[in-house]
């Protein structure tokens, strides 16, 4: 077996893997005397049949197979010896065709493309500016929360009179001009409706209506929304559209009463004695949504040195190559995609090349107190959305061990931890010009 190397260019090279019969002769020879015990060939009990049949029936594919086990493990074993850096897996060499003539020839030549890792310089200093932008905390973001917690921890209770953002249990029925109930008419009971969705004339008549009063609305005025309406009356059908006037007759009466911001409340949104006054809780709501939007600065400022890097390295890459492993290695992407969505694709390998080498220089791992840390904090975000301010650091453990269980959570929760470790690097290394911003003004700087 004979292996050489022509590199192409910088980012490109071919390799060529020449065999010769000594190098598959016995592995054929062996893999074919195993078909003969295992073959089931008509005549014959199994191990007995000719070796020349057995050879004429499988000869081929049992060379076919062996010659890609042979090239597969020295071209593998090659490229490790030589310390290659390749982008992607070898592939059929266009401009070299291999030469596998199995039906006339003993000796084979099989070639790769292979796409070579570029060489480029971070340039990592403090030259290099980058912004990070703080966003501020107001008084209205944590009004706001206190109002959607006292809001969420609060209890409903009957009331004897309709009354602004209370629910309301009815029934409907149609009336006709005479304001008589119509016997066929639309008529639908205990149905429900929030006081805040009806229009301005109907509120008027039911605001202050107590249960058991009898109220004739015009049902369209009443409520705007057809959707809401149609829903409201249980209705369906072109033909059977509710307009005109209808009477609503309370039957019963919800209210929401807010919890208190009291220690009650402390302890259910933060657990037991962890605020223990109204400053404590309105300091501890401002840490919360400093922890979050830190967060999307953290984002903003990925994006932004992303950007500068791929700006300084201006990294060349083997584009050809890469378009054709693309498609290779992803049976439902085509050429024309490829070629459609390269630009973007070409940005991510070369970020990637960088978080890499950035990773490389400055010897980062992922442990995996690591690994746990991530999955904690993206559970923590989850469980903030649904409510849940707080939860016990013991049952959020269990919970992220259990998600690290799964081998595509931790190869994700992997590569977000190395992402921030490189970030960090590279915030360490640049100069950060630190800019407070509104919530606003935040949100335009991705328009």
């Amino acid at each position: 077996m004979n292996i050489t190397r022509e590199n192409v260019d910088e980012l490109n090279a071919v390799v060529k893997i020449n065999i010769v019969k000594d190098d598959y002769a016995e592995a054929v020879e062996k893999s074919l005397k195993d078909y003969r015990k295992k073959a089931a060939i008509r005549g014959f009990r199994p191990g007995n049949a000719p070796m020349g049949m057995v050879k004429k029936l499988y000869g081929k594919s049992a060379l076919l197979d062996e010659l890609n086990r042979i090239v597969y493990r020295n071209l593998m074993e090659y490229i490790k010896t030589e310390n290659l850096d390749i982008l992607g897996e070898p592939l059929p060499s266009l401009s070299n065709p291999s030469d596998v003539d199995v039906d006339n020839k003993e000796e084979f030549s099989f070639n790769f493309d292979l796409g070579l890792k570029p060489k480029f310089e971070l340039g990592l200093s403090k030259k290099m500016k980058i912004n990070y932008y703080n966003i501020a905390v107001n008084d209205e973001m944590v009004n706001s929360m206190m109002e959607s917690n006292s809001y969420r921890y609060g209890r409903s209770e009957e009331a004897d009179a309709v009354a602004e953002k209370d629910l309301v249990k009815a029934d409907f029925a149609q009336l006709d001009e005479a304001g008589n109930v119509v016997a066929d008419g639309i008529k639908v009971e205990d149905t429900m409706f929030a006081t805040d969705r009806i229009g301005a004339d109907a509120k008027s008549l039911i605001i202050g209506a107590a249960k058991g009063a009898s109220i004739d609305v015009d049902i369209e005025k009443a409520f705007e929304n057809e959707t809401d309406r149609s829903s409201m009356l249980r209705i369906s059908g072109e033909n059977k559209k509710a307009t005109g006037m209808f009477r609503l007759t309370i039957k019963g009466i919800t209210r929401h009463i807010m919890a208190e911001a009291n220690q009650e409340l402390f302890d259910k949104v933060y657990g037991e004695g962890a605020v223990k006054s109204l400053d404590e809780y309105k300091a501890r709501i401002a840490e919360d949504f400093k922890a979050e939007l830190a967060l999307q600065s953290d984002f903003k400022f990925g994006i932004d040195a992303k950007e500068k890097m791929l700006e300084k390295c201006k990294i060349a890459l083997p584009d050809a190559f890469l378009k054709r492993w693309v498609v290779a290695a992803n049976d439902n992407i085509t050429a024309e995609q490829v070629e459609k969505d390269y630009d973007n694709m070409a940005k991510e390998f070369s970020w990637q090349l960088i978080k890499t080498q950035v990773a490389e220089e400055n010897k980062l791992t992922v442990a995996e107190d690591d690994l746990l840390a991530e999955a904690k904090e993206a559970l923590s975000a989850q469980f903030r959305q649904y409510g849940f301010a707080s939860l016990p650091d013991e049952q959020l453990t269990e919970f992220a061990k259990s998600q690290l269980s799964k081998e595509e959570d931790r190869r994700n929760f992997a590569e977000r931890s190395m992402e921030k470790k490189v970030l960090a690097v590279i915030k360490e290394a640049v100069k950060i010009e630190e800019k407070e911003v509104s919530t606003q003004e935040f949100n335009e700087l991705f328009k």
